[in-house]
């Protein structure tokens, strides 16, 4: 394994490994994949951070993507394992900026960096609200980083 460079320091990480249903005729990682794991490693964050998908429907409120902004860097395929990396960088009253980070760490290269705004909504009635305390205690950022 090469030496990474993350980002940011203490990254929230999840492995993952391309299957063969992750390849697109171009034979490589189809480009759709890269944002279904964009969700998986922010609810896998969510979830080592106590808010679960039972934690959003008992305090009925939930994070719905706002903005994505996706640099596709280096191709992946078939095989590959790919350690998504994803941190909060910034959390208000409504809202959380996320970035991340997918490097493959067979050679250390980042083949992936995304952002995210993640708006809260309330889930009956799918209107902008603000965060319950409970997200806004999960969801603080120690990074509070300007961009």
């Amino acid at each position: 394994m090469a030496e990474i460079n993350w980002d940011f320091p203490s990254p929230h990480l999840l492995p993952v490994r391309v299957e063969k249903s992750h390849i697109d005729i171009m034979q490589h990682t189809n480009n759709v994949v890269y944002l279904q794991w964009l969700e998986a490693a922010a609810w896998d964050h969510s979830r080592h951070l106590g808010l679960d998908e039972a934690a959003y429907q008992r305090l009925g409120h939930g994070m719905v993507a706002r903005r994505h902004e996706l640099d596709y860097l280096l191709p992946t395929f078939l095989g590959d394992d790919i350690l998504l990396a994803t941190w909060i960088m910034a959390s208000d009253r409504l809202s959380i900026r996320r970035a991340y980070q997918f490097v493959r760490p067979a050679d250390g290269q980042t083949v992936f960096r995304g952002r995210t705004q993640w708006v809260c909504v309330d889930i009956k009635e799918g209107r902008v609200r603000r965060m319950p305390a409970e997200f806004q205690a999960a969801y603080a950022s120690p990074l509070q980083i300007k961009e």
